[in-house]
């Protein structure tokens, strides 16, 4: 009897049942999105060709892609791309994978800004964006809202070089102003802006130490330790951005749950008469929401 050939069909739902026995979340999605990028095609492609018998190349680089996930790499690096607020993004090992929950500023952000638009005929919105990374936040934030300028810090030269290729990507980049940052240390000290907003790292040593190790192997450690306490770059980002902020302005930053208590405790004693901690889609302490009168 001979051996089941290998079909397109066979090498997903093999894949999928192997992925499956490691614990991954999504064996499914992960298994179609490695096969699509194998085979050059997308994952509607695959099931154009759901019979066909791939090339001993195609299944050679299949297998390559399966091993490296198998072994803990994440998807997004391997296929070299991510989808966020419904924007596909290049992402490499130098950079932050955008997540779902990261949304969150890009939603408040433009609901903020086009409200302060309908008061304000021809207002131009100007923003800031610390801790670039991809570009995630930037970029979606220049896409809806088409008369905004932006500035966008990172402390990471590669980091900042794929932000500018996703502003291209885009056709945004003409609005985009991308400076090589430690924080706030590019912005000069009466540029001021309407929204600031930030991804910083927030992760503590201890909440690092327990991270999965698709994240704490894969993904830049700079981008994601703070510290000790997890807090101490949201304390900075809490006391020099008053100082950047236009009356009335917001300010928009990315936290942990873990730290949402301290990072109120931050919010008491900072600069900012109005302040909240706001939900993500999954009901976590997720957004600071901070302005001054």
């Amino acid at each position: 009897m001979s051996a089941q050939p290998w079909t397109t069909r066979r090498l997903l739902e093999w894949t999928a049942d192997y992925f499956k026995g490691l614990g991954f979340e999504n064996p499914r999605l992960e298994t179609e999105l490695l096969l699509a990028r194998a085979l050059s095609t997308n994952r509607v492609g695959l099931y154009l060709r759901y019979d066909d018998l791939p090339t001993d190349s195609e299944r050679g680089a299949f297998r390559e892609l399966v091993k490296r996930r198998a072994a803990g790499e994440p998807s997004a690096y391997l296929i070299g791309h991510k989808d966020f607020y419904s924007l596909d993004f290049d992402v490499n090992a130098d950079v932050l994978i955008p997540r779902p929950e990261t949304e969150t500023l890009v939603l408040e952000g433009v609901e903020f800004l086009r409200a302060r638009a309908k008061e304000n005929p021809g207002f131009v919105p100007r923003i800031l964006d610390i801790g670039t990374g991809s570009g995630a936040l930037a970029v979606a934030l220049a896409r809806n809202l088409p008369a905004a300028r932006l500035v966008a810090l990172d402390i990471s030269a590669p980091a900042l070089a794929t932000a500018k290729l996703n502003a291209e990507k885009h056709s945004v980049a003409d609005r985009i102003d991308f400076r090589e940052s430690d924080l706030f240390a590019a912005v000069a000290p009466g540029e001021r802006f309407e929204l600031i907003v930030s991804n910083p790292p927030y992760v503590s040593q201890a909440e690092y130490d327990a991270l999965d190790r698709s994240v704490r192997e894969f993904e830049p450690k700079i981008a994601l330790l703070s510290g000790e306490s997890g807090t101490e770059i949201v304390a900075r980002i809490l006391a020099e951005a008053p100082a950047h902020l236009e009356p009335a302005g917001r300010l928009l930053v990315e936290i942990s749950p873990m730290i949402a208590e301290a990072c109120l405790e931050l919010l008491k004693g900072s600069q900012f008469n109005q302040f909240d901690i706001i939900n993500d889609y999954a009901g976590l302490k997720r957004v600071i929401l901070a302005e001054m009168d």
